[in-house]
């Protein structure tokens, strides 16, 4: 890719169907997260022709995700426990403490034991061989979509299943194979681990030098994520110490080559910030020019410039260089002092002026991950927590307050809670569109209710407030009307986009196609937005919530989903697709 090329998709506008609207925007959950997987199917092999960027990416995580939600075990927490400590240290950050960003590495979720709670719920009937059988066939699943980019698009970024080719819509860095290596750690699949590894060894610096334009956001979820994941799971960070989660006995990456390659394109992706006249980082990166540009429209996306903290303020940490950590944060405290409208903000800013631009509100694409990294950022920076962080967790509860007061509304005539959008900001109409994308949104909120010990154990400890109790509950409606916008349509998938009937709206649409499912009357599914794109979103909430709640039914959900991407996605060469349309039978396809 040359750099004066023209710039990628992701960088000039929302991915649309023939550009009739700008929602579908190719971007997924975070990295330093818990990537993983992809299915596979037996039956009708379907693409959505306009929509290929990203889509094996979210595979990843979709089912990696649903691998973890198989493991059982000992006695756990979500994460760390929040609770019962005092922070010791109440001094401002300072680059001399880098490394002391974490009390102790951070690990893979805890698998649960058999709850005694939900003892007469019928989902806990499996026996604990059908649920290691059900783990089996999320691997294989992750083995098969390898197969299928392994045979037809090695060292690109993704695999195109149907025409059985590469494509580098993402700057051509080779983002599955640096993707899927933690993946590969995590579930032992020692082949990939090794072939993955020496791609990485062998051919990443030198593309990361010889590549043209590459978005910002996307190569730091993608690329810098999964090369700072992997070396965690590999031990770089704890050397010795066998403290990342994964068994001693799985194969691992050479780390030492993991974070040179880490540090040598974080510092090329530093050029965004510093070109920029504000805190706001420019939206592109000429990676072999060393030269950053903003979009064409001189804007960048809210939620794009809002979700690199993770990323850059872990390599801080490992890398014991500041410079990452101090360029990312400037962005997160200069929104702190920009004006918000309960919390919330438009879905666009300017680097030049460092203020918000237009209206927009809504928490779907570039909107979604600025609410998500709020807390994830709060909750990642421990040791800063109680002091010069505590604005982010204010920042977090008041978008969270006014989500509740200007966002949630009810369907008729079954009331399922969903978010809306606010087009034309406050003082404009309210919108009763949901995308896919907000479906990060309960797994959000059931972590910042609880900070990531269980309810059952907050509970005990008299540890959650009337609001960690309110958002609780919200976040397990908002699973639930997530859930239904799979079960209501034909083949068991979600559509891009839903819309909700809301009492004294006389708009009517089709429906899902699902006649059995008691919310067809309640959600709609326009022609444009009746697309999958295999997002990871609803799959990771119910990860969370399961967790969190320890309630069977959210490992249950992700399994029928599961299976919704074996029957009508996989591709018998290798891979998965993306389908057309979720409401009929067969999916439609767009050769």
């Amino acid at each position: 890719m040359s750099g004066t090329s023209g710039p990628l998709p992701y960088s000039m506008r929302d991915v649309g169907a023939g550009g009739a609207y700008n929602n579908a925007k190719f971007r997924h959950r975070s990295r330093l997260k818990m990537v993983l997987q992809s299915l596979s199917t037996n039956s009708s092999k379907y693409r959505c022709g306009k929509f290929t960027v990203g889509k094996f990416l979210c595979l990843l995580m979709v089912f990696g995700l649903l691998y973890l939600f198989l493991h059982k075990g000992s006695e756990g927490i979500v994460s760390s426990e929040l609770h019962g400590k005092e922070v010791q240290n109440k001094n401002a950050r300072r680059a001399p403490n880098i490394r002391t960003f974490w009390r102790k590495p951070p690990r893979l979720p805890p698998r649960l034991p058999p709850n005694e709670i939900y003892k007469n719920n019928s989902l806990l009937q499996q026996s604990p061989s059908e649920w290691t059988s059900r783990q089996k066939k999320v691997k294989e699943a992750f083995e098969h979509a390898w197969s299928g980019y392994q045979k037809y698009a090695m060292g690109y970024d993704e695999l195109m299943p149907l025409s059985h080719r590469g494509t580098d819509g993402l700057g051509g860095l080779g983002a599955t194979i640096v993707d899927s290596l933690d993946t590969a750690i995590i579930m032992g699949a020692d082949d990939v681990v090794s072939e993955a590894s020496k791609w990485i060894e062998d051919n990443l610096m030198k593309r990361i030098s010889e590549k043209g334009q590459v978005n910002l956001f996307e190569t730091t979820i993608r690329v810098l994520g999964g090369l700072l994941s992997a070396y965690h799971l590999s031990g770089g960070d704890h050397p010795g110490a066998g403290d990342s989660g994964v068994p001693v006995t799985y194969k691992k990456a050479n780390p030492e080559r993991l974070l040179e390659v880490s540090k040598d394109l974080a510092d090329r992706l530093l050029l965004a910030f510093t070109s920029s006249p504000t805190a706001i980082p420019l939206s592109d990166v000429i990676l072999r020019d060393h030269t950053a540009h903003a979009a064409p429209d001189g804007l960048s996306s809210t939620s794009e410039a809002s979700t690199l903290q993770l990323e850059f303020s872990y390599l801080s940490k490992v890398s014991g260089d500041p410079k990452y950590d101090r360029a990312a944060m400037k962005v997160l405290e200069h929104m702190h002092t920009l004006p918000k409208v309960e919390g919330l903000v438009p879905i666009y800013i300017n680097p030049s002026s460092g203020q918000f631009s237009g209206e927009n509100i809504r928490l779907g694409s570039r909107g979604d991950s600025y609410y998500e990294y709020l807390l994830k950022v709060w909750v990642q920076q421990e040791e800063y927590r109680d002091s010069s962080l505590k604005y982010l967790f204010e920042m977090y509860t008041e978008a969270m307050r006014g989500v509740k007061h200007l966002l949630v509304r009810k369907t008729v005539p079954n009331g399922l809670v969903f978010v809306g959008e606010l087009p034309s900001g406050r003082n404009g109409g309210f919108s009763p569109k949901m995308d896919h994308l907000v479906c990060f949104l309960p797994g959000t909120l059931a972590l910042g209710a609880t900070k990531g010990i269980t309810k059952r154990k907050a509970l005990e400890s008299n540890l959650l407030t009337d609001e960690d109790k309110e958002n609780l509950q919200l976040a397990e409606d908002l699973a639930k009307t997530c859930v239904e916008m799979y079960f209501v349509t034909s083949t068991g998938l979600a559509p891009e986009i839903a819309y909700f009937h809301i009492e004294g709206d006389t708009e009517g649409g089709p429906d899902g196609g699902n006649k059995s499912s008691k919310y067809i009357n309640d959600i709609i599914i326009k022609p444009l937005d009746r697309h999958n794109l295999l997002r990871p979103e609803t799959v990771e909430s119910l990860f969370v919530l399961y967790r969190i709640t320890e309630d069977p039914k959210y490992r249950e959900w992700g399994w029928q989903i599961f299976q919704a991407f074996e029957k009508y996605t996989k591709v018998d060469s290798g891979g998965y697709t993306s389908l057309d349309d979720v409401t009929s039978l067969p999916p439609s396809t767009e050769r």
